[in-house]
């Protein structure tokens, strides 16, 4: 035996029949447990395939082959290594397995994902909540060959893995996100500061990291406690009058204030640096996408950072969204199906999609401050609900953004396709038109 996994090998007939599989329990201790093996209760549509069972450390897997209506299993646990996933290849393709199935668990389905894909394997990565097993009946084991059995019927629903070149875009993009709110965190701990200090900047400024604000807090730091001086690096455009500057700025800042505050504001000139480096890796992987991304940018609200985000969570091969209708639900911007005796218990959308879902809403909000208030837009964002409506009379943008398929879909003085597949119109008020 190689001594780089451990072998658990289940060579009977029907071995695969663990105390963690709710419809094997089923199938196989009723009235027709003695023709089971018979695989006539459920139809068969690959008979030679593997659940995999993903850890950090470890994968546990369960080859399922069938022969002659009957059902051989064979458990295994490799390493995470290289090597052991080389040789999980390997015992795969020398079983002539076709289809592969783990489960998305964090990060480290990645790796193994990455090397049975050089292979001739029809790789599935399932949701882990749609294949969750009976509680209290869980180990590696029954786990691995619980994913076998569903692969080999059929009723695992495959998640979206996307090429290499979309993967590296969309990793470089949730980098940068995440750089983002890593500054803005920053930022608000600069406020926290000032505001400790007795320093009422953020009430006259609405940017304290634009020019004005660098300005007053770099002479802050400096050791500068005139407010009239401090007033006075205000830029003209400032809307705040100079008394308003000089009784903000009126406080007590010591020592550790400014210690803090040059401590944040290094901070975030070196997440600035880093997201011009991020930028520039991004612009130079941009060749496959150039094209999608100059017609994404042609939606009202959307400029070039939210149609580069765009593309690298969604590609740009659309064959895999049947309809508009299906990206929208995969993205989780739509009303979630919750309906019970008749009844529908809940509107709200469904968790998920966290990357996509806010930036969608981001410009969607955007497209609202910038396109021209048509007849759809004015009564939307005019109207105030009424008692009983639910707010269905606002405009809401996560599900009003703009989701055709060229330009001239948007164009027009009503915008048409500004409401969406799941556009509910408002309840009109009495005595209210809508142009």
């Amino acid at each position: 035996m190689d001594p780089g996994f451990l072998e658990h090998l289940r060579l009977s007939p029907r071995a695969g029949i663990g105390p963690g599989a709710r419809f094997l329990d089923f199938l196989f201790t009723g009235p027709h447990a003695d023709g089971a093996t018979q695989e006539e209760e459920m139809e068969l549509l690959h008979r030679r395939c593997c659940g995999l069972d993903v850890h950090k450390e470890t994968v546990v897997g369960c080859l399922r082959l069938v022969s002659d209506a009957k059902v051989t299993t064979e458990v295994r646990t490799f390493q995470t290594t290289t090597a052991d996933l080389l040789r999980l290849s390997e015992w795969l393709a020398a079983n002539e397995c076709t289809h592969v199935v783990m489960e998305a668990t964090g990060v480290y389905w990645k790796p193994v994902w990455h090397i049975l894909d050089d292979g001739e394997f029809a790789l599935v990565l399932a949701n882990a909540a749609h294949v969750k097993n009976v509680p209290g009946r869980k180990t590696d084991v029954n786990d691995a060959m619980w994913l076998a059995e569903l692969l080999a019927h059929g009723l695992i629903r495959a998640s979206f893995v996307p090429d290499t070149q979309t993967q590296e875009m969309r990793n470089l993009l949730r980098t940068r996100k995440q750089l983002v709110r890593e500054q803005t965190s920053h930022v608000l701990r600069v406020q926290k500061t000032l505001e400790d200090a007795n320093i009422k900047l953020d009430s006259v400024l609405t940017d304290l990291m634009g020019k004005t604000g660098r300005a007053m807090l770099e002479a802050l730091i400096a050791g500068e406690t005139n407010p009239a001086k401090l007033a006075s690096l205000a830029d003209r455009r400032v809307k705040a009058s100079p008394e308003e500057f000089r009784e903000a700025l009126r406080g007590r800042v010591r020592k550790h204030h400014r210690f803090l505050l040059r401590l944040h504001l290094n901070q975030i000139d070196a997440l600035d640096a880093a997201m011009a480096t991020l930028d520039t890796q991004v612009d130079a992987n941009l060749g496959p996408f150039r094209t999608a991304i100059e017609q994404i940018i042609s939606i009202p609200g959307i400029k070039n950072l939210g149609a580069q985000v765009i593309v690298s969570e969604i590609g740009i091969d659309m064959s895999r969204f049947a309809s508009a209708a299906h990206l929208l639900s995969w993205t989780c911007i739509c009303p979630r199906n919750d309906e019970s005796a008749g009844k529908r218990r809940s509107n709200r959308m469904r968790k998920g999609g966290t990357w996509l879902k806010t930036t969608l809403v981001q410009c969607a909000w955007a497209a609202v401050r910038k396109l021209p208030a048509g007849p759809i837009l004015s009564h939307q964002s005019s109207a105030r609900p009424q008692e009983g409506d639910h707010g269905r009379g606002r405009l809401h943008p996560h599900r009003d953004l703009p989701h055709a398929q060229g330009r001239d879909d948007v164009q027009g003085p009503r915008l048409k396709s500004l409401r969406s597949p799941f556009h509910r119109p408002a309840k009109k008020a009495p005595g209210q038109t809508f142009g």
